[in-house]
């Protein structure tokens, strides 16, 4: 090979690389902040993700982008996840799951509203109406009330001065009135563990869950992704007044799965049933004959109830009350938290019902029927010796005539 034809190969070699070269750094440029990637994961490394953009070359991304709320990957080696450029940083391509700070937020805020792409944002202050939150370090938008959580803030304050993702809800004016949903996320997210956990809660079965809000008819458990409810009928044994005197919010408790309605959304739970039954044994504890001091718990127009034991209330009946006398209302005689003595007349565990008396009563009417009984002996002793007496003297004198 003589030297023009060597330097005519040379040539030609550095001319195709330097046309690869030239192509690369064009499909590199083209790249803008804020383009959208399906890219192919490579490797997971203890705090990046290194992934496959095509013929764009390789990227990073930030491991912890990629976390659950309990710390655990949401991907594997080989899945393929949508990502977003954000721009080169030391002559690496910069990618992330969603939109968050610098210039990839600021251009393409209205594409992440067309498409549905969570942005980042830090809630800076609370103003009528909702939030202000700064998306991008310096573009304003604002996010109400209504969609910053699940539920209505009980307090708004707790919010600021948090990073959270949203999804732009409204774009307009050029940026200039953008509005937010946190809540939109959340409800995904919820609908994503509702489906789960269709697989493995079931009716009768007992779960463990965290008590996230107490109303005036019971109190709300989080089962995992979604909430059930403990009716205040199902709270205790015991008759429950307020459910804040037993159950605190953030408490953990285990509970009966009573019913699943999944098409309605309602989930009806037990903690009553995971509790021992004090009825169980209340004949063994109450029987029948026995006395007893209790609290009156209740007054009602037939009766009183009172608790002799958490869970296990009797009734007074309203004309067991006056002593003889007829009353017009249990209160004439006792009042609500009155510690009273009372005798157990029946039980009927079936029922749950118990039959009480006043003692006091009670004790009177015993008392009166010994001695009625005492009499009776008495008169029937003395009848027995009147008769032999008689008897005796009879027989004496058909002797003298004898």
């Amino acid at each position: 090979m003589d030297m023009d034809e060597k330097d005519g190969i040379e040539t030609t070699e550095e001319e195709s690389f330097a046309e690869l070269f030239e192509k690369s750094n064009s499909e590199t440029t083209r790249l803008r902040p804020g383009s959208k990637v399906e890219a192919k994961v490579l490797k997971i490394s203890t705090d990046w993700v290194f992934l496959d953009i095509g013929k764009k070359g390789e990227g990073v991304m930030e491991r912890k982008e990629l976390l659950d709320a309990e710390g655990n990957l949401t991907i594997a080696e080989g899945d393929t996840v949508t990502v977003w450029y954000t721009g080169s940083v030391r002559n690496e391509l910069r990618f992330t799951t969603k939109l968050g700070a610098g210039a990839a937020a600021n251009a393409q805020l209205e594409e992440a509203h067309r498409s549905g792409i969570p942005v980042e944002g830090f809630v800076v202050k609370e103003i009528k109406g909702g939030f202000e939150v700064r998306l991008s370090g310096t573009t304003r938008a604002f996010c109400p009330f209504s969609q910053i959580s699940l539920r209505r803030a009980e307090n708004p304050a707790e919010f600021v001065g948090k990073h959270l993702l949203f999804r732009v809800t409204e774009y307009g004016e050029r940026g200039r009135n953008i509005v937010l949903s946190h809540r939109q996320l959340l409800e995904e997210e919820q609908r994503g563990k509702r489906e789960a956990l269709k697989e493995t809660l079931k009716e009768g079965t007992t779960v463990t869950g965290t008590v996230t809000r107490l109303a005036d008819f019971g109190a709300f458990v989080d089962l995992g992704g979604v909430d059930g409810l403990i009716p205040i009928s199902e709270v205790g044994w015991t008759r429950v007044k307020h459910v804040r005197d037993v159950l605190s919010v953030g408490e953990q408790v285990s509970v009966v799965i009573k019913k699943i309605d999944w098409d309605a959304g309602k989930i009806s739970l037990s903690l009553k049933d995971t509790l021992a039954d004090p009825w169980a044994s209340v004949a063994d504890q109450f029987p029948e004959g026995s006395y007893h001091t209790g609290t009156v718990a209740r007054l009602a127009a037939f009766g009183a109830f009172v608790t002799l034991a958490p869970g296990i209330d009797g009734l007074l009946h309203i004309s067991k009350l006056g002593k003889g006398k007829r009353i017009n209302h249990p209160s004439d005689v006792l009042k609500e938290g009155e510690t009273v003595e009372v005798k157990v007349d029946g039980v009927d565990r079936e029922a749950r019902r118990l039959s009480l008396a006043l003692a006091e009563v009670s004790r009177a009417a015993e008392e009166e029927e010994k001695s009625i009984d005492t009499f009776r002996q008495q008169a029937t002793t003395s009848s027995k010796e009147s008769m032999g007496s008689f008897g005796d003297l009879l027989k004496a004198k058909i002797e003298e005539k004898g």
